[in-house]
């Protein structure tokens, strides 16, 4: 009985304090790097993230989150998924 009882805490404690466990931060994605805005935003590899600054250097600071669908590769589920990761503090509202 002691057993179970500390591997289910041993388990608990594991499953609490692992990394994916951790809320991510929010990151604007008008000013952060490729690299902060794929480890911040989740279904967000290197390559989407490229995008992503990318079609930002080329158009302009995103004016409202929907608008990161229009970047080649990201869909409307992955927005509506990282809605409440991104931020857009220095382009417009959100």
């Amino acid at each position: 009985m002691m057993k179970r009882l500390l591997g289910s805490v041993l388990l608990s404690s594991t499953l609490l304090f692992s990394p994916l466990s951790l809320a991510a931060e929010p990151v604007d994605i008008n000013t952060a790097s490729a690299a902060q805005i794929a480890s911040a935003l989740n279904g967000i590899g290197p390559a989407k993230a490229e995008a992503i600054v990318a079609y930002r250097e080329a158009n302009g600071p995103f004016i409202a989150v929907e608008q990161l669908s229009d970047v080649k590769g990201i869909g409307p589920a992955t927005v509506t998924k990282n809605r409440d990761l991104i931020l857009l503090q220095s382009g417009g509202a959100e």
